[in-house]
């Protein structure tokens, strides 16, 4: 049976071609191309560590490397160092530009943190100049989606029906994006193809369950869902997507139940164990929250949601040190997150921090209202973030 589409990732390496010109190497005896060829083929072959010395040798020889950079920073994308494969892009930016490829690497970094409205700019940049590219334009669009700019997201991928309208990924953004920007014509012709091009299949009962859950039709949702894990039962994110429906209609069980299958299914998704967490927090299972929770933080250090559940555990239980330290870590992490102020303000009120609290209070309330402004979608979508190869 065919997988679920996903958007491919490209991660681009640079070729010494495009390097500038540069002063003469402090060591006359050995060739910056040479070993940037090498360090190239390293690359190519997944030997990452070998390449990252070979690029930094390089820049050793000619600080002023832009390819160099660039391809140091792919090092570190696919390591999954993300500070500091930011770090190596832009000073690649900065030295090239007009290499619309690094900007497009830098939007991937952010991409793959969920930093959807970071990675807007770059991926904007990269549009302007290729239009008719078919990776940028989708990962703008999607940016989009996720940041809840309906009408934005429709337009961003409107213009790729002619090569994605067989994939239900894109017809289930695009519907969405449609339904919520009031284009209704567009829509209903997406909505109309994802059923011919699913014809009943499981993925075609997952997006279509998606559908409804983005618009609150939690019954039809799962009606959606039990459709496709009775076509396979081990299809990713069915049954985290069913978990979501059960939790938005406060069936608790019924969702841990979920979660758990979909983790045994797919282990490392970080965001079942942080699902789990709501649920037993929800249960007053404190153990077993605070067991998931920290799961999930192995999985994704960078998880907003789990800081704060353990915050929010260490707060029931009276423990405002650590409390405090998973708020701090929430906030660090996302300094817009209404949720992570508002428990940040609780936590130091309790302590007796009042004009702190106040501070965080206040916080609280104005980037709520940002986000009231902005609209973002509240659906986690793993399905759509996965990474093919």
């Amino acid at each position: 049976m065919k997988p679920v589409a996903a958007v491919l990732f490209v991660l681009l390496p640079v070729a010494i071609a495009g390097q500038q010109s540069a002063p003469a190497p402090p060591h006359p005896s050995i060739d910056p191309a040479q070993v940037f060829q090498k360090g190239q083929e390293a690359l190519a072959r997944g030997r990452l560590d070998a390449a990252e010395q070979d690029f930094k040798q390089v820049l050793h020889l000619d600080p002023q490397s832009g390819p160099a950079y660039a391809n140091l920073g792919v090092v570190y994308m696919r390591q999954k160092q993300w500070n500091r494969a930011l770090r190596s892009l832009e000073e690649a930016e900065r030295l090239m530009p007009r290499v619309a490829g690094v900007r497009l690497n830098i939007g991937l970094a952010y991409y793959r943190q969920n930093e959807f409205l970071k990675a807007i700019p770059p991926f904007e940049s990269v549009v302007r100049e290729q239009p008719e590219a078919l990776q940028p334009r989708y990962l703008l669009g999607l940016c989009y989606f996720f940041a809840g700019r309906w009408a934005e997201a429709t337009s961003a991928l409107e213009p790729l029906w002619s090569q994605e309208s067989g994939e239900f990924p894109y017809l289930y953004v695009l519907s969405n994006a449609a339904h919520r920007a009031g284009r209704k014509e567009l829509d209903d012709r997406a909505t109309e193809q994802l059923l011919k091009v699913g014809n009943g299949t499981p993925e075609y009962h997952l997006f279509a369950g998606k559908y409804h859950l983005n618009l609150e039709h939690y019954d039809q949702a799962l009606a959606e869902f039990d459709a496709a894990a009775a076509g396979n039962p081990k299809l990713p994110f069915v049954h985290f997507n069913m978990g979501l429906a059960h939790l938005k209609k406060q069936e608790y069980a019924a969702a841990r139940d979920e979660f758990l299958k979909d983790a045994a299914i797919e282990p490392d998704l970080a965001l079942d164990y942080d699902e789990l967490g709501s649920v037993y927090w929800l249960m007053e299972d404190d153990k077993n929250a605070e067991k998931s929770y920290r799961e999930a933080l192995q999985r994704d250090p960078r998880l907003v949601s789990s800081h704060l559940g353990l915050a929010k555990i260490f707060q029931r239980q009276q423990k405002s040190a650590p409390a405090l330290t998973e708020a701090d870590a929430a906030v660090k992490l996302d300094p817009k997150s209404p949720e992570a102020h508002y428990v940040r303000g609780q936590i130091l009120q309790h302590m007796g921090r009042k004009a702190e609290a106040q501070k965080e209070l206040d916080a609280a309330r104005r980037t709520s209202g940002d986000q009231e402004k902005q609209g973002t979608n509240s659906i986690p979508s793993p399905e759509l973030l996965q990474e093919t190869r």
